[in-house]
């Protein structure tokens, strides 16, 4: 066999370069195509996630009772531009927030903003406030007296049994002149800060919403205005109202809350802008005759 020369060589190992060449440029064009195509799965189940969450209704969370009414009118609204919203009630004003923490729901609105500050401090949420929704201002009722002058020596009085809510009432009745509280206390007032009790009123600490049922026993309770809507108490007939009182403000306007990482949703400002239209300010007016009012 005749021996191989140089240039047979050179030609043979030319041609092996090509062929690999050849392999490797095929080997980098498929794996940019499947590259590719991962790509465009990935886009479209990224779509597909959005569209999923955008046809869910956005889910809105509030304690039963007259607060529902105001957000489902505005769910009518949100309606109209396309996005839906279920609402959502709790008898607990410990589960809304627990929900949104865990959540279940996507906003709520219940609450001031001493209340959420209050939970987000002994529970660790990681939530926050957003915009103001309305004034709820309490009141304190009588089903015996219709003057403050009149209440008896040794009497019972009602205010609620959650530290936010008492130092609410505990001012309420220091504007009346009934109790005085030590002046360092204010809005972190308890049952423990009053200092003058001249006609030795019996404080008892009831659950929010059975105060109003209590007036059948007590001769004032303080009523917050969603569970005196439903009993039918009218913050005209009040004896003293907490509109009378400006330090009280902060505690009777209603604020959403929602997750932190989520508070620049789009659905949910577009939810609370909803909320906050003429038409549901108008609502609210023609419905609460002033024992809600709207914040805006």
């Amino acid at each position: 066999m005749p021996a191989r020369t140089f240039v047979d060589r050179l030609s043979q190992h030319s041609d092996s370069s090509h062929a690999k060449g050849k392999g490797m440029s095929l080997l980098h064009g498929l794996r940019k195509s499947v590259l590719a195509l991962a790509g465009i799965l990935a886009l479209v189940a990224s779509e597909g996630a959005v569209a999923q969450t955008a046809d869910k209704p956005l889910k809105v969370g509030v304690s039963a009772g007259p607060y529902g009414d105001i957000l489902r009118e505005a769910a009518k609204v949100a309606a109209k531009d396309g996005l839906k919203a279920e609402i959502i009630e709790f008898t607990d004003w410990n589960q809304p927030n627990a929900a949104l923490q865990a959540g279940d729901i996507d906003l709520n609105n219940f609450q001031h903003r001493f209340y959420l500050a209050n939970q987000i401090k002994a529970r660790g949420y990681q939530l926050v406030a957003l915009d103001e929704s309305i004034l709820v201002p309490a009141g304190l009722y009588s089903k015996s007296y219709t003057k403050i002058a009149d209440i008896p020596d040794g009497a019972k009085i009602a205010i609620p049994n959650d530290p936010t809510n008492a130092a609410r009432a505990l001012l309420l009745f220091q504007r009346a002149g009934l109790l005085k509280l030590k002046p360092t206390t204010g809005l972190n007032a308890t049952v423990l800060d009053v200092e003058s009790n001249p006609k030795k009123l019996q404080i008892l600490e009831i659950d929010a919403a059975q105060l109003p049922r209590s007036l059948d026993d007590v001769a004032v309770a303080f009523v917050s205005s969603n569970y005196a809507y439903l009993a039918g108490l009218s913050l005209r007939k009040a004896l003293l109202a907490e509109t009378e009182v400006a330090e009280s403000k902060p505690y009777f306007t209603l604020i959403f809350a929602a997750c932190e990482d989520r508070k620049d949703d789009p659905r949910i400002k577009a939810f609370i802008a909803a909320y906050r239209s003429q038409a549901v300010k108008d609502f609210i007016v023609e419905k609460f005759n002033g024992t809600i009012q709207p914040a805006w």
